[in-house]
C-alpha cells in the first residue's frame, strides 16, 4: 500500500521541450502549486535553443540528458524554497514529450540503485550512466531513410499505420533507434537499455530503469496498437534481435504503482519512504488525461500543435491512416486516442510575431483583428521546420484565392499586415479539413474545444478556434500535461485504496473539482464567421495540395 498521510498530495512532472514543470494536487484533485525550469533561461551552460540543439547533421535535433538531470535538481530546489512538505507526497507521475529518447549504459543500473544523496544527479549519472549523451528529440527528421526501410519491412506505410497506429515517422523511436544502430553501431552496443523521456524520468525515482507506458509505447513504431505488446518484426527492423532485450518488458499500463520511491529522494529532499512511483505517459496522453470529458476535442497550443479526439473502446478497431496517429489510451484499456499533431505550432506563430508584428503579442492581435475573416482570399503556409502534416513541407508558401481559383504568389505580394491572421487561418483549416476523417463513423458530434499550451491564453487565438471549428472553446491551465501527471499518480493511488477497481472517469466523478473549476469557456463561435471557415476547407486543401508539389519538386531539383 502506499503512503497513509493525512491531506495526501501527488506530484506530477512534466518534461517538454522547453523546460520542466511540476504541479501538485490534493486528493480531489486541485492543483495547490506550480514549480518551473526553462531550460534556456535557467540552465544556459547548455547552449540550447528553445530547449535543442540543432545538427551536427541535417535535420538533427537532440537535447543535452544532462541538462535534464539538472532541471530535476533545480526543480527540487524551488518546490523545497516554496514551502512544499515532501513527506506528504504519496504518488508520483509525470510525462515527457513524445518520441524523444534516452540510451542508457551497462552500468546505469548499478549507478541508479547506488545514488548519494548528498550529490546531485548530474554529478552522479552524466556520463557514465548514458551511452549516447545527447537524447534524439521529437523536432529531429534525420531518419528519413530508416522511415522508408522501417515501411517496407511490413509492407508498406498504410500496412505500418495498421499494425502500430502511425506511418513511420522521422521523430519516432523505431527509426531513431535504426538510425543509431546503422552510423554509430558502438553507441548502440554500449546501450544496455532504450528509455523514452517518459520513462527515462521514473526510472530516476525508482533507482531502476522503468519499463515504457502503453500510451507513449504508441509513439515508436515499435508496438501493436490494438494488443499493446512490442512486435517482433518491428523490433528485428529497427535494432536486430538484442532490441527486444534493450526495450525492456512489455508496456506498462497506466492505473498501477511501478514501485516505491528509492532512498535517495528520501534522505536527499524528505520524501516519505512510502511514496508510490506510477509509469509516465507522454505529454499528449497526459493533456488528454488532464481535460479528460466524453466529446471533447483538445487542442494543444504548445510548442507543437496538437489535436487531441478520445475514442471510446469499440467493437469494431478503430481507423488507422497515414496522416494522423491512433495511441492507445493510457486510462483507459481498449480506449484509444486519435491525435493530429504538427511540428510548426507556436514556434512558427512567434516567428511571424516577431518578422510581422514588431515582436509583440499585443501588435500580433491588432493586425488579426484589422483583418477580414478569410484575409481578403489570401493564405500563408508557414514552415520553418520540415513539417509532419503534410508530411516534409518546408519554408513560407502564398496564395491569392477565389471561389474558382488558388494562385500562388510571392512572399512580397502578401500585405505585411495579413501574415499574422493568415498563419492563424493556416494552421486551424488544416486541422479543421481532417477531423471528420479521423473520427469514427459513428461518433457524436464534438461539444467543447478545449485549448491547452502557451497561446490558449490569447483572446484572439481563443476566438479563432471557435470561428474556425465551430465549437464553444474552453480553456484550462497552462500545465494541463503536469497536471494529467498528477492525476495519473492520483488515479493509481486512487485504485490502490479500492483494490485495484475503478476506472478513471469514476474517480473524476467524484472529484471535489467540477468541471467549470478545470474549464471555462472563453469564445463562443460567430455563425456568419463558421460559415466562410466551412466554405474555405476546399480551398485551403487546394492550397496545401499546391506546396506539396512545390515542396517536392524542390526536392528533386535539390
Amino acid at each position: 500500500m502506499s503512503a497513509n498521510v493525512d491531506d495526501p498530495l501527488f506530484l506530477g512532472l512534466d518534461l517538454s521541450t522547453q523546460g520542466l514543470k511540476a504541479v501538485l494536487i490534493d486528493e480531489e484533485g486541485a492543483p495547490v502549486h506550480e514549480s518551473a525550469v526553462h531550460f534556456d533561461r535557467d540552465l544556459p551552460s547548455y547552449g540550447t535553443t528553445n530547449g535543442a540543439i540543432r545538427g551536427p547533421g541535417a535535420g538533427e535535433v537532440t537535447s543535452p540528458v544532462c541538462m535534464w538531470l539538472d532541471a530535476y535538481d533545480l526543480i527540487m530546489e524551488r518546490m523545497r524554497a516554496a514551502g512544499v512538505d515532501f513527506s506528504r507526497i504519496v504518488g508520483i507521475s509525470g510525462d515527457g514529450q513524445q518520441h524523444g529518447s534516452v540510451y542508457w549504459s551497462s552500468t546505469a543500473e548499478e549507478l541508479l540503485a547506488s545514488l548519494d544523496s548528498t550529490r546531485p544527479l548530474a554529478e552522479q549519472l552524466a556520463p557514465a550512466a548514458f551511452s549516447i549523451q545527447r537524447a534524439p528529440i521529437w523536432q529531429d527528421s534525420s531518419t528519413t531513410r530508416e522511415c522508408r526501410e522501417l515501411e517496407a519491412a511490413v509492407g508498406g506505410a498504410q500496412a505500418l499505420a495498421d499494425l502500430t497506429g502511425s506511418r513511420a515517422y522521422e521523430r519516432f523511436t523505431g527509426t531513431q533507434i535504426a538510425k543509431i544502430r546503422r552510423t554509430d553501431p558502438e553507441a548502440y552496443r554500449a546501450t544496455a537499455r532504450v528509455s523514452l523521456v517518459s520513462s527515462f524520468m521514473p526510472s530516476l525515482f525508482l533507482g531502476s530503469i522503468a519499463p515504457i507506458e502503453v500510451s507513449d509505447a504508441s509513439g515508436m513504431n515499435l508496438m501493436n496498437v490494438l494488443t499493446c505488446e512490442w512486435d517482433d518484426r518491428l523490433l528485428e527492423a529497427a535494432g536486430g534481435p538484442e532490441l527486444r532485450a534493450k526495450i525492456g518488458p512489455e508496456p506498462a499500463p497506466g492505473g498501477a504503482f511501478l514501485g516505491k520511491i528509492s532512498p535517495y529522494w528520501v534522505q536527499r529532499w524528505g520524501f516519505n519512504e512510502d511514496c508510490s512511483i506510477a509509469p509516465f505517459t507522454g505529454d499528449n496522453p497526459a493533456t488528454v488525461v488532464a481535460l479528460s470529458t466524453p466529446g471533447d476535442a483538445i487542442l494543444s497550443l504548445g510548442t507543437s500543435t496538437t489535436l487531441l479526439l478520445s475514442i471510446p473502446p469499440a467493437e469494431t478497431a478503430p481507423k488507422r491512416f497515414t496522416t494522423s496517429h491512433l495511441l492507445s489510451h493510457p486510462t483507459t484499456s481498449d480506449a484509444h486516442i486519435a491525435m493530429l499533431c504538427y511540428k510548426n505550432g507556436a514556434l512558427a506563430r512567434e516567428q511571424v510575431r516577431d518578422l510581422h508584428a514588431n515582436g509583440h503579442w499585443t501588435r500580433f492581435n491588432e493586425l488579426v483583428e484589422a483583418r477580414p475573416v478569410g484575409n481578403d482570399g489570401l493564405m500563408g503556409f508557414y514552415f520553418p521546420l520540415p513539417e509532419i502534416i503534410p508530411p516534409n513541407v518546408q519554408g513560407n508558401h502564398f496564395f491569392s484565392t477565389s471561389p474558382s481559383s488558388v494562385a500562388s504568389i510571392s512572399e512580397s505580394e502578401m500585405p505585411e499586415d495579413a501574415h499574422p491572421r493568415a498563419i492563424l487561418e493556416s494552421q486551424f483549416l488544416s486541422i479543421r479539413s481532417r477531423i471528420t476523417a479521423i473520427l469514427p463513423p459513428d461518433a457524436p458530434p464534438l461539444q467543447r474545444l478545449v485549448l491547452s499550451g502557451g497561446s490558449s491564453a490569447n483572446p484572439v487565438i481563443q476566438q479563432a478556434a471557435a470561428d474556425v471549428f465551430g465549437m464553444r472553446v474552453f480553456i484550462a491551465g497552462k500545465e494541463g500535461a503536469a497536471e494529467g501527471g498528477a492525476q495519473l499518480a492520483r488515479y493509481a493511488w486512487w485504485r490502490e485504496q479500492n483494490g485495484g477497481a475503478g476506472t478513471f472517469e469514476e474517480m473524476r466523478a467524484m472529484d471535489g473539482v467540477g468541471e467549470a473549476q478545470r474549464t471555462r469557456c472563453v469564445a463562443e463561435p460567430k455563425a456568419e464567421r463558421e460559415r466562410v471557415y466551412a466554405g474555405l476547407v476546399e480551398t485551403y486543401r487546394a492550397c496545401e495540395d499546391a506546396v506539396v508539389r512545390a515542396c517536392a519538386a524542390a526536392a528533386v531539383e535539390a
